[in-house]
């Protein structure tokens, strides 16, 4: 399942092309395999960001995607499709999704009695057919009936993929219908929370977070022996969270807003309680203590991400993480890094 590639192998490489609440993407790298970590950006920005941050878009070979919400899902039909790869889900997210982008239609009590009668029509049709041809054939010895046959075309059930997971099909010729539908996408994998999966040379486990959506799910990833954590979008760190962050070489970790900014700021009552609910984002303060009190020190590299622009700023976000890791020694060989909204971090490699 592995495409062209102009890097090294044995390359570990993790790049935060975008993190806001504008759109959020991240690039993994590990041995001859590259993934993209969510789809919030248009497709034709995703590209350009990657080529800044010196990586090439022709070598993804998977997206796998965190939760539906459209700041990580907004590029995603037409990114994997002009690339033709295929995207990895929870079942749950591939189905919010797909009523994401399914346009609502009202109608009235009529309409929707006449809905009815037709299809109680046409089901007594298709009967009237089934009577007049009689039983079908039996099936050849040793073949399933068509109607068991498992459709090719069909999401993957399978909550675990290797690395010898057939190639995704090629894109859809331009004048092929399915190119119209919203929902099409070259092939659809699922994944489970606490199942661990692999694509290609990087291994990938996903656990569950506290927010707002069907099923959101932070990753570990690991290749050539190192270990990369990704958590954002969660409105407190539980414990199966921060047992997931131990041990890593890498860790981003959302540092959504100030709390002061929040609560003075311009949003809705409503929208700040959101946000600072138990399903909602995590605050500078909420971060810092996690980096005081939870935090191991193993991490070489700490990312704060998915900073908000009308309530938090990077100084304040930088300054609260530093108050809470100054006390410790053993931390001081961390590198503490913001993740932006408008420009690509630089790649970190290991």
């Amino acid at each position: 399942m592995h495409r062209r590639s102009r890097y090294p192998q044995g390359m570990v490489r993790f790049t935060v092309l975008a993190s806001g609440s504008k759109g959020n993407c991240t690039a993994v790298s590990g041995g001859r395999t590259r993934i993209l970590v969510d789809a919030g950006l248009s497709s034709r920005e995703l590209f350009r960001r990657m080529k800044l941050a010196g990586e090439d878009p022709e070598t993804l070979d998977a997206i796998v995607i965190t939760h539906e919400h459209q700041d990580h899902i907004n590029g995603l039909a037409i990114t994997a499709r002009r690339l033709g790869i295929p995207v990895y889900f929870t079942e749950a997210t591939h189905r919010a999704w797909m009523r994401w982008l399914t346009p609502r239609r009202q109608m009235t009590y009529a309409q929707w009695m006449e809905q009815c009668r037709k299809q109680a029509a046409e089901r007594q049709a298709e009967a009237n057919v089934s009577t007049l041809e009689g039983e079908a054939d039996e099936p050849e010895p040793g073949t399933r009936p068509a109607e068991s046959r498992p459709d090719p075309t069909a999401p993957a059930a399978s909550a675990t993929v290797s690395a010898a997971s057939p190639p995704p099909p090629p894109a859809l010729p331009e004048d092929d219908p399915r190119k119209n539908d919203p929902n099409w996408l070259p092939a659809v994998e699922y994944f489970q929370a606490g199942q661990p999966f692999a694509i290609g040379d990087i291994d990938l486990s996903p656990f569950t977070i506290p927010h707002d959506a069907a099923d959101p799910v932070g990753f570990v990833f690991r290749a050539e022996g190192v270990r990369m954590a990704l958590a954002t979008d969660l409105g407190y760190i539980p414990p199966n969270v921060k047992a997931q962050f131990k041990g890593v070489d890498l860790l981003l970790l959302e540092s959504n807003h100030d709390l002061e900014m929040l609560r003075d700021g311009p949003y809705p009552w409503s929208v700040k309680q959101r946000v600072l609910s138990r399903v909602g984002h995590l605050s500078n303060e909420a971060a810092a203590d996690f980096l005081c009190h939870n935090y191991d020190g193993q991490a070489a590299y700490i990312i704060l991400a998915h900073l908000s622009e009308s309530n938090n700023l990077p100084e304040l976000a930088r300054i609260t993480a530093e108050r809470a890791l100054n006390g410790h020694a053993s931390l001081l060989a961390n590198r503490l890094l913001i993740a932006g909204q408008h420009e690509p971090l630089a790649a970190i490699d290991f």
